[in-house]
């Protein structure tokens, strides 16, 4: 039996990341071949997502500590760890992290994987990050990344990689919802965290263009974040605050998609969207920038939803407005095209890929 562990920052956190995270650990867990852990850097003893009874939870510091001042200190722990806990393979689940791992696991003969959920052109404001992918390039066993688009990101921006690059997408995280969207639910829905990254101010600038031509719809904005307060600002201040509805954090996302018309992807930057593959797994038509890396490996343009030139806010609600005027026809047949596109990201090819370097 291979022991593998998962390294994290938060396991109680409810983003993309430890939701895929979460994904692949439950479906490992189920095969007699692997036994699997989960360590978080910070608390995490407490998930947001369910998890199987059979994985083993571990926290290596049970509140926000300064890393930096810590660094050797965070680096013998996570040596510690493997080698008591006899770590198989150890998958750091973002790049930042080798920093810790990379000397943590000189000389032990671990297979050693750098996950990463962020394209490569993008550090999300953080240094370490560059850094923690320099150092995975040359000592890590495997980098998997998550869409092809970011592997020639990767192979084109570090010269002499050691490690082998490899293209696993995220696995779509509902199967068989046997949903019926409908035109007459009249609801837009984004889901993500409330950040700067989410593009959710460029959504209620265009979703001000929508409004100006139906009086109908309503924008649902499903999250939690820092920027909460100054989008319903800026709401307010495009008097549009009484067609947007700010749900909140939920642990139930699948109620609003199942009472949703369209799913719409505004972010400045993405890896490969789980809420993308949520969307298309209830059949959602899907309206998205086209970022970097992401959308366009999900969405077709023109069949299962549209791609819009990233940042353009008037393409963007144009491409709206276009999906709420459809036909009955030309929408179902959209549905249709979004519920065959989930195929491509079932669970079972997934891990496949894995099975392949674990």
């Amino acid at each position: 039996m291979k022991n593998i562990c998962f390294l994290i920052g938060n396991l109680n956190s409810s983003g993309g990341t430890e939701r895929v995270t979460t994904l692949i650990a439950n479906e490992l867990s189920k095969k007699e071949e692997y036994k699997i852990s989960i360590l978080s850097l910070i608390d995490g003893l407490n998930p947001f997502f369910s998890l199987d009874s059979n994985i083993s939870i571990y926290s290596l510091c049970g509140k926000k500590n300064s890393f930096k001042k810590n660094l050797f200190k965070v680096i013998w722990e996570i040596r510690q760890f493997v080698s008591s806990q006899h770590i198989d393979t150890l998958i750091v689940v973002d790049s930042i992290s080798c920093v810790f791992t990379i000397p943590a696991l000189v000389g032990l003969k671990i297979n050693h994987i750098c996950w990463e959920h962020f394209h490569f052109k993008n550090d999300n404001g953080v240094k370490y990050r560059d850094w923690g992918r320099k150092l995975a390039t040359r000592y890590c066993n495997h980098i998997v990344v998550l869409t092809h688009k970011d592997l020639e990101f990767w192979e084109r921006g570090v010269k002499k990689v050691k490690a082998n690059l490899v293209c696993i997408p995220n696995p779509t995280p509902y199967i068989n919802t046997f949903n019926e969207p409908s035109l007459d639910y009249k609801i837009v829905i984004s889901v993500g965290r409330l950040t700067r990254v989410k593009g959710y101010d460029l959504l209620i600038e265009a979703w001000k263009k929508v409004c100006d031509l139906n009086s109908e719809w309503k924008l649902y904005i499903v999250g939690s974040g820092e920027e909460k307060q100054s989008l319903e600002i800026l709401a307010t201040q495009l008097g549009i605050r009484d067609r947007i509805k700010f749900t909140g954090q939920t642990n139930d996302v699948r109620s609003f998609y199942q009472k949703s018309s369209i799913f719409c992807l505004s972010s400045r930057n993405e890896g490969l969207p789980m809420v993308l593959l949520e969307a298309q797994a209830y059949g959602l038509p899907i309206v998205a920038f086209d970022c970097d890396t992401g959308p366009s490996e999900i969405v077709v343009n023109k069949k299962n939803g549209f791609l819009v030139p990233n940042g353009n806010i008037d393409s963007l609600a144009s491409h709206l407005n276009e999906v709420i005027n459809f036909e009955e026809k030309k929408y179902k047949k959209m549905v249709f095209e979004s519920f065959l596109s989930t195929e491509n990201f079932k669970i079972e090819k997934i891990l496949d890929k894995w099975s392949v370097i674990l």
